[in-house]
């Protein structure tokens, strides 16, 4: 991938000019079945435009409640947007086409307009949980039957293609707009893109420019998305095997209250007595091993391609000898 990145051939974006960027972009439409994508810095900045090309002011957005455009991007949506946000009890960060239908504003001149529905797949707060494909089926009729627009919140979605066994066109098929990460599981520095039609992508460039989101010699990131899209999807594998291994042993012990179901990439669980999750992680940053407490009770454990077969079996024995 670094090799990628120093022979990049590469010039100015913000003019349409740099041909790494603009083949990183042409492949992730191709690869979705879409006409167009934008390169941008983060994820953060791919969803918050996908939210601004969707909605006008006053509008309402539908979401779960664990939802990273919600919970993670620092109050973008009212900030960037000036839309208001309707939240839904999902299971594990999902929600379903009956929870949406019920939650659309009547078209009632007190009510916000809803507008946008968004799903983040996987889930990042539901421990890594995946949809089916069949229930986004059932909520993009839901959208279409109420003129709404879906986005999709793709940050790991290889995780949830390569666990579901769903191809990328299919999801292409389903959303108005679908941002991908390129800097999590794919292992690239930086980067994430969104994808739709050139209708919304020429506006979103826009939008990018006004977040100061515009780069110049993009290129040498871009490689890094190329390589990343060509070589890293299908090894997602591993890091999935490797994050059942970890959640096993730890169900075993009894100071873990419970486990969520791990799907993909990201084991989620609770403790019960003997540490804090903050002890937990600051004993296991002892060992040269990184976790993350994200609350009084859970710790977040995330697999990624820079973790080896060796460093999973070192990390379960440290968690047998607890």
């Amino acid at each position: 991938m670094q090799e990628a990145m120093f022979n990049a051939p590469v010039g100015d974006d913000v003019f349409g000019e740099d041909p790494s960027v603009n083949e990183l972009e042409n492949l992730t439409a191709e690869m979705f079945g879409m006409e167009a994508a934008l390169y941008c810095p983060s994820g953060t900045m791919t969803n918050q435009i996908a939210i601004k090309c969707h909605t006008q002011p006053g509008d309402e957005v539908i979401c779960d409640t664990t939802s990273h455009i919600y919970q993670y991007e620092g109050g973008g949506i009212a900030l960037n947007s000036a839309a208001s946000v309707k939240l839904l009890q999902g299971e594990r960060g999902r929600i379903n086409a009956k929870q949406v239908a019920e939650s659309i504003n009547a078209d009632d001149v007190h009510k916000a307009r809803t507008s946008l529905v968004s799903l983040e797949n996987t889930s990042n707060r539901g421990g890594g949980s995946c949809y089916e494909l069949e229930e986004i089926k059932k909520i993009r009729e839901v959208c279409d039957e109420h003129h709404l627009k879906l986005h999709l919140d793709g940050a790991r979605l290889f995780n949830a293609l390569v666990s579901k066994g769903d191809s990328p066109k299919e999801y292409g098929e389903q959303f108005h707009s679908i941002s991908i990460c390129l800097s999590k599981s794919l292992g690239c520095p930086v980067g994430s893109l969104v994808i739709g039609t050139k209708d919304f992508i020429k506006k979103g460039r826009r939008i990018r420019k006004a977040f100061g989101g515009g780069m110049r010699q993009a290129g040498h990131l871009a490689a890094a998305g190329i390589y990343a899209l060509k070589n890293n999807v299908d090894r997602l594998q591993q890091d999935h095997l490797h994050a059942k291994q970890l959640a096993a042993a730890l169900a075993k012990k009894d100071f873990i209250d419970t486990v969520l179901p791990v799907e993909t990439n990201i084991i989620i669980f609770s403790i019960k007595q003997k540490f804090t999750p903050k002890e937990l992680v600051e004993k296991m940053k002892e060992q040269n091993i990184y976790w993350y407490a994200i609350s009084p009770t859970q710790v977040r454990i995330v697999t990624h391609l820079d973790v080896s077969p060796e460093m999973i079996e070192r990390t379960i024995s440290v968690i047998e000898s607890l």
